[in-house]
């Protein structure tokens, strides 16, 4: 049994129509020891050892670990650092180029790759879901019965704002006190001038993001992270710069705080979109000691930190602790929180916030403006009500999510137990390791079955992560009763009969 997965013809890319061929120069490297911990145990008895190390490589690049675009170490200091010759560790690097997962310029080393496409490769664009169809694309819950007396409430409450023009690009005062409030109590004190109200959620990811970032500039992401949010990226010119995350398919996932420091001095980012509480899509909750060091460095490399909080209210276990805010760590206007009504109440709300100091509140509501000037009014006084009894809306989402995750692991441990997901303190989606690389390929046979899945290169900066698939537990119980099944028919189609499982690899302590 090899640790080993064949090569695909290239990535599936995110947007736009995209060409596979591999990037001109590399974006950072790494050091021969680091790269020797993240290898891990690799020989193999069954062949060359040089066929062996570029097997591993090959799986550390096709599993996101080790990101497209890397600068691979020397030959000769990777040979002293593995105790092998040069001669194998080049035969190694020759091996990686023959299969498209390296390339090399004379003068400027070797650095990882994806296999080159022929063609241009369709990208996955987002479609509405027909009628008759299973969502398991959108992970976003259903109105809670608040949603409904919000509104009642919030249109007795109209009549007072009809004589104004309805325009407030800052957003409603009491509607920011109470943000301004829930912040205070999560122990980061935030006065309402503090505070920004958005249309949802990732309009303050956009805002946050184009106030530092400009065509060609660097944004470190986690890897996997948010595919809405490294779209913002790229819409706005910049390069995505992959930080993998250590995930394993049997326990949380985990940041490498000397891995993020390490990017942000090699790069030189003007910013790093992170998702620290139950994150998207791994449900990893980031320790105290990770949010210090990853802001302190972030902020002495000069980097933004924009920090997604959509997520930070739906911790599902009792005895999860969720730590305070990442920005109680930052300094002063190194730091951009944003946050949502989206999550923890109902997606049609399209209400949403960035938290920053006063000075940058009042640059991004300048900028908001030349946007879309405001919000509506209606859904600003609704999401009043709901912040107002938060603590009653959160319970009850809570409760239908605990519900779904138990349910979606019990039809997964029966229909597909080939599968492996870690279980999430919090958020709304499993991360599924798949026991081969074919995500894309499954999507695309569960939509034959009336099944709609997002592949895991989506959830990719750089085309990688096809091993993985994100599955929300938002729906009802009887959705997922129906969907599992065809998610198990669709994954017997794609199965390749001469690939054999892929084995977790035991040793993961260090991601680049």
């Amino acid at each position: 049994m090899t640790d080993e997965w064949p090569c695909f013809p290239g990535p599936i890319c995110d947007s736009g129509l995209v060409s596979a061929a591999p990037q001109l120069r590399a974006s950072r490297r790494i050091g021969a020891r680091e790269l020797v911990r993240l290898l891990g145990p690799w020989p193999a008895a069954d062949r060359p050892a040089y066929l062996a190390l570029a097997g591993r490589v090959r799986l550390l690049v096709l599993d996101g670990r080790l990101p497209v675009g890397v600068l691979l170490p020397a030959e000769r200091e990777l040979a002293a650092t593995l105790g092998l010759s040069r001669t194998t560790v080049s035969a190694t690097y020759d091996a990686l180029r023959g299969s498209g997962h390296a390339v090399s310029r004379q003068g400027s080393g070797t650095w990882t790759a994806l296999p080159a496409a022929d063609e241009r490769i369709p990208t996955w664009a987002p479609e509405p879901v027909p009628e008759g169809v299973l969502d398991l694309v959108h992970a976003a819950p259903s109105a809670p019965p608040q949603v409904y007396a919000a509104f009642a409430a919030a249109l007795d409450e109209l009549p007072r704002y009809l004589p104004g023009t309805g325009y407030d690009y800052r957003g409603l005062p009491g509607l920011r006190a109470r943000v301004a409030a829930r912040f205070t109590a999560r122990g980061l004190p935030t006065t309402a001038e503090q505070v920004l109200i958005t249309s949802g959620g990732l309009q303050g990811v956009r805002l946050a993001l184009a106030s530092v970032v400009g065509r060609g500039d660097r944004v470190l992401v986690e890897q996997p992270s948010y595919p809405n949010g490294l779209d913002v990226v790229r819409d706005l010119g910049a390069r995505t710069v992959p930080v993998p995350m250590d995930v394993g398919a049997d326990r949380p996932a985990r940041w490498d705080a000397e891995a993020v420091r390490l990017a942000a001095r090699q790069t030189a980012a003007r910013a790093a979109y992170l998702i620290p509480d139950f994150q998207n899509p791994t449900g990893a909750l980031m320790p105290t000691a990770d949010r210090q060091a990853i802001a302190g460095a972030l902020a002495d490399a000069g980097t933004l930190a924009v920090v997604d909080e959509t997520l930070a209210e739906l911790a599902l276990d009792g005895d999860v602790e969720v730590p305070a805010p990442f920005a109680v760590h930052a300094r002063a206007h190194t730091v951009v929180t944003v946050g949502s009504a989206s999550k923890v109440c109902w997606g049609g709300l399209r209400t949403g916030w960035l938290r920053a100091d006063a000075a940058t509140v009042s640059s991004l509501a300048a900028l908001r403006s030349r946007q879309d000037l405001a919000g509506p009014v209606l859904e600003q006084l609704a999401c009043v009500h709901l912040l107002d009894r938060l603590d009653e809306v959160r319970a009850h989402q809570v409760a239908r999510l605990r519900d779904g995750r138990a349910t979606l692991q019990r039809l997964l441990a029966h229909h597909l137990p080939g599968w492996r997901a870690s279980q999430p303190a919090g958020g709304q989606v499993l991360w599924c390791r798949l026991p081969h690389p074919s995500s894309s390929a499954l999507a695309t046979a569960a939509a034959e079955l009336g099944v709609r899945v997002t592949p895991g290169s989506r959830f990719a900066a750089d085309g990688t992560l096809e091993g993985w698939l994100r599955l929300p537990f938002t729906r009802p119980a009887e959705e997922l009763e129906r969907a599992v099944p065809l998610l198990a028919q669709a994954w017997a189609r794609v199965r390749p009969e001469d690939v054999p499982a892929v084995q977790e690899d035991p040793v993961r302590e260090f991601v680049v």
